[in-house]
């Protein structure tokens, strides 16, 4: 199956009947992580649910976790998850640069080049994200 580099992001959920009208809910942290927003309109593609399970366990959590978008990839991490990390690069400000699936970024400050870190993801943005060092 064919993904396009459009996808905002990709969950499961389950069509429901309102009255004359069909409804499927979008989960509350693709509105958080800004994948989507409220009011706006987006073009919606559905996939069986035979193809979720013939291609593995990829969207069959109801994660979204395995897409990009324009805008930069959807997030690959969660706050407060703990990842071991290799620093790639640095920043302009100094700051160590790990980058993680798809090429999402993690900004580590205070980690340098070459390191593999245990890091906590602290904060999570639709492009990047920014992790603390909990074991060097």
């Amino acid at each position: 199956m064919n993904i396009s580099d459009e996808l905002l992001c990709l969950f499961s959920a389950e069509v429901r009947e309102n009255d004359d009208r069909y409804v499927i809910e979008v989960p509350r942290r693709e509105i958080e992580t800004g994948s989507v927003a409220a009011g706006d309109v987006y073009r919606v593609a559905l996939i069986s649910q035979r193809a979720d399970a013939d291609a593995g366990d990829a969207g069959s959590s109801g994660g979204a976790k395995a897409t990009g978008s324009g805008d930069g990839p959807q997030p690959p991490v969660e706050p407060g998850e703990i990842r071991y990390v290799e620093i790639e690069d640095l920043g302009k400000q100094g700051d160590g640069i790990a980058r993680v699936e798809r090429g999402y970024v993690i900004i580590v400050p205070g980690a340098e080049v070459g390191e593999r870190v245990k890091i906590e993801v602290t904060e999570v943005k639709s492009n990047f994200a920014v992790g603390e060092v909990i074991e060097g």
